[in-house]
């Protein structure tokens, strides 16, 4: 994807095979804000055709975002456990207690996979409360370990994502483990938009980051 265009006609196309705000903004990597934007300024019959939010920019202009498009990594699997392999390195200084790696769906997961091969560690999966969210109060939702892959279970872990846009996901995972009594050692991901160093007191370490110079 190229312009705002384009991410507009990805977004309509989403929306109309039934995919939730959330799950959008998550294909296409970008804010919920973002998303929401990019949604009703589509069209889709999938949803209101409404004006932009007071959250997506003066005059209708957008929300202040940066569309991240790795999906030449993610369509070649020889590519992504090369930037798996990296991701993994990054978090190797942490040393050889960790035995559980959280790989945030969608993305994360195969990334995941890659890091708990790499490190030795069993791999775990957990859906974000984002993927249901459409509108409102996303604090009413809530998020999922998978139980076809293996439990917290007091242990200390790794968590794995592609992006971190403002890191309200990465958070809520944090939160999410530490509930069912796990750890959180150190977070790794592909491309920080915000230059976060750390979140809910978990370093996160990034192979990318994002830097904005100069005024909006």
């Amino acid at each position: 994807m190229k312009n705002v265009d384009d991410l507009i006609a990805s977004a309509a196309e989403l929306a109309e095979r039934g995919l939730s705000k959330g799950e959008i903004a998550d294909e296409l990597n970008v804010s919920r804000e973002t998303a929401s934007w990019l949604v009703e300024r589509s069209g889709s019959s999938g949803y209101d055709d409404r004006e932009p939010t007071a959250t997506s920019g003066a005059e209708g202009s957008g929300p202040h975002d940066i569309h991240v498009d790795w999906s030449a990594v993610g369509r070649d699997s020889a590519r992504l456990t090369q930037i798996g392999r990296a991701m993994a390195d990054l978090l190797s200084k942490e040393g050889e207690a960790v035995d559980l790696t959280i790989g945030i769906e969608k993305a994360g997961a195969p990334l995941a996979t890659v890091v708990a091969k790499d490190l030795d560690t069993d791999l775990g999966s957990y859906a974000p409360a984002k993927h249901q969210w459409e509108e409102g109060d996303i604090e009413e939702l809530g998020g999922s370990f998978s139980r076809n892959f293996a439990q917290i279970r007091d242990r200390e872990c790794y968590v794995v994502d592609d992006i971190v846009t403002s890191g309200t996901t990465m958070g809520e995972t944090i939160e999410a483990i530490r509930e069912e009594g796990g750890e959180p050692v150190a977070c790794v991901v592909i491309v920080d938009k915000q230059g976060i160093d750390t979140i809910e007191g978990v370093p996160v370490y990034s192979l990318i980051d994002v830097v904005r110079v100069g005024e909006e």
